[in-house]
């Protein structure tokens, strides 16, 4: 298919799937339980962390830690005593434990207490139409408190060639426009100009198969690919396609 074509045909599938009837089996559904921007930002955070394999799995692991925080996300993070935050275990997700997830409360307490908090901190290290550096930098940030080691593998890095997936995911939620029921909006200091797909097995198949990325691995390098690939059909709002992408390769089988 020719770009205009391939334009078409993928707007016309991110006006099926960007829908919130999709959110029953997604796991933005868990940031979606709350009001409070605060209580999204961690949600979403902790959720997105934890956001892969079974998506089953993950929502039952997501409303756990949501009950562990007390259905009160953010003043959990912000204000639970050490003694707190040593009782929430035992808690594990796949790889990601208890260990883990008292750092990741240290960790956000000590970005929302000494760097204005996580869009603050985002929009510092932002490029015009990259947030990957911003990843790397705000990980340097995560792990600048005590924390251990094993902890550092569940905060992906481009700079060290990942996809960051589960960290783009993230900010597609914070950044992207809430018209469609889906996304938030939320973040007014980055556009959805400078995010990047949430590149997985799924949305990598589909775009080899338009013609969209040819890379084989998806890593970071895929990742800058696909988008130069979608900033040619929408510069204002590349990410929009992570909908149709996802949704052809899990719903449709495409490719």
């Amino acid at each position: 298919m020719k770009k205009a074509e391939i334009r078409e045909f993928l707007d016309e599938k991110v006006a099926t799937y960007q829908h919130p009837s999709f959110l029953e089996t997604d796991p933005i559904q868990i940031p979606h339980l709350f009001e409070d921007q605060g209580d999204i930002e961690i949600a979403g955070f902790i959720t997105a962390t934890i956001a892969w394999g079974n998506r089953k799995s993950i929502l039952t692991s997501g409303r756990r830690l949501i009950s562990l925080f007390e259905n009160r996300p953010f003043d959990f993070v912000m204000n639970a005593s050490e003694k707190e935050i040593q009782a929430l275990g035992p808690f594990v997700h796949r790889t990601f434990n208890e260990t883990d997830l008292e750092h990741f409360i240290r960790s956000l307490r000590n970005i929302y207490r000494n760097h204005g908090g996580l869009e603050h901190l985002f929009a510092r290290y932002a490029k015009a139409q990259n947030l990957q550096p911003a990843i790397s930098a705000v990980k340097q940030h995560f792990f600048e408190i005590p924390h251990p080691q094993r902890s550092r593998k569940h905060f992906s890095d481009p700079e060290r060639g990942s996809a960051a997936k589960r960290i783009n995911m993230f900010l597609r939620w914070m950044v992207r426009p809430a018209d469609s029921g889906v996304d938030f909006g939320l973040w007014k200091k980055l556009s959805p100009s400078q995010l990047s797909c949430p590149l997985d097995v799924h949305s990598g198949k589909v775009a080899r198969a338009l013609g969209l990325l040819k890379r084989k691995q998806n890593d970071a390098r895929a990742v800058a690919e696909l988008d130069a690939s979608l900033r040619k059909l929408d510069p204002d709002d590349p990410v929009k396609y992570d909908f149709a992408l996802f949704g052809l390769g899990v719903f449709e089988k495409f490719g």
